[in-house]
């Protein structure tokens, strides 16, 4: 029989070397966390891991143990061990977000207040849109027994399916929220990012006969799929509507030229974010670009930046508290009624009419 790990082999001073003991540990443990391995269920005695892994019983015996002060199994006395039934969950709900923007900071501020004042704490936590980083994330709040865990997906949302369709009863509730492809048969709350950039972007559109150019944001880590589907919609409509006009995406507001625009004819600019807004405008502003005389302007986000800024945004307004209070509407109603059965919310998105 094949060991699943290897002997350590001699190493030269200096490096470091994970010993056995903790990777068998780390083997067993994602095991029950990844549900291979459930409550109730035989984990390998002494013997077992003795052979399937070519260790001693020394550090098969210390396996154990580590695990079961980790509190992952009990060992019954001439029964052998078993996964163990976790602690009651706490009354923490845990959210995932892929990147930073102005516009999760606003959403995630109503939604910390409004957990308060159900008696939950509402912990953070970034992956950086790293679907794996995403499954030890969740992993480690079931570990904590969270009662409730929200995950707005990365680009790569179906990598990480084979670890959520293993999810039992037993452990925290997870709802999937702001966007979704693939997990159709999970609780959300999210917004129909599509329609919001489609009605910017008629809006741009009828407003003055030139193109559109799209202002991503270089903050935003790596490709992820709030950007994917504001880009795909945002050609969709301009080969729709105006197939004359080519695709112009700009990666960062910086990048933004008067004279490079006007050569190209553009006459609309719609920015993914309020920041990357504020900056096209002032950046045109000072290269003598008149808004909305010559250019039009419109942001995604409607948070304080869009109606505070002079001139005053249009903005795509995703209706932040609309979604904070359905999230939260249906977290209680999870952890209250196990039996509930599966919602699905979807947010349909406005645009606000300012000064640009």
């Amino acid at each position: 029989m094949s060991a699943l790990f290897d002997m350590p082999k001699e190493e030269p001073p200096g490096r470091n070397v994970i010993p056995v003991y903790q990777r068998l540990v780390s083997f067993y443990r994602d095991a029950i966390l990844e549900h291979r391995l459930n409550p109730g269920d035989t984990v390998d005695s002494i013997t077992q891991i003795q052979r399937k892994h070519l260790v001693s019983r020394e550090t098969a015996k210390r396996v154990l143990n580590i695990l079961e002060e980790q509190g992952y199994i009990v060992q019954r006395a001439g029964k052998g061990s078993f996964v163990a039934d976790l602690r009651p969950k706490q009354k923490i709900w845990g959210i995932i977000v892929p990147f930073f923007s102005v516009q999760y900071e606003d959403l995630l501020l109503r939604l910390m207040r409004l957990a308060s004042s159900t008696g939950r704490e509402l912990r953070r936590y970034f992956d950086y849109n790293n679907w794996e980083e995403e499954i030890r994330l969740v992993a480690m709040m079931q570990r904590e027994r969270y009662e409730a865990v929200v995950v707005i997906p990365t680009l790569d949302e179906s990598r990480a399916w084979n670890f959520y369709s293993r999810l039992s009863p037993q452990d925290s509730h997870v709802v999937l929220f702001d966007h979704t492809m693939t997990y159709r048969d999970f609780n959300f709350v999210v917004q129909s990012y599509d329609l919001g950039v489609v009605r910017a972007m008629d809006y741009l559109l009828e407003r003055k006969p030139g193109g559109v150019v799209f202002i991503d944001n270089e903050g935003w880590t790596g490709r992820n799929m709030v950007l994917e589907l504001m880009k795909e919609t945002y050609m969709m409509v301009l080969r729709r509507k105006r197939p004359e006009a080519e695709p112009l995406i700009l990666e960062r507001a910086s990048m933004v030229s008067a004279d490079e625009l006007r050569r190209q004819g553009i006459t609309g600019i719609f920015c993914c974010d309020d920041v990357s807004a504020v900056q096209a405008a002032g950046r045109l502003r000072e290269q003598g670009v008149t808004i909305p005389e010559e250019m039009n302007l419109v942001s995604y986000g409607n948070t304080d930046l869009a109606r505070f800024f002079t001139p005053a945004l249009t903005s795509v307004d995703p209706h932040n508290e609309e979604m904070a209070d359905r999230l939260i509407r249906l977290l209680v109603s999870l952890t209250e009624d196990n039996e509930r059965q599966l919602e699905q919310y979807v947010v349909q998105p406005d645009l606000v009419v300012r000064e640009t």
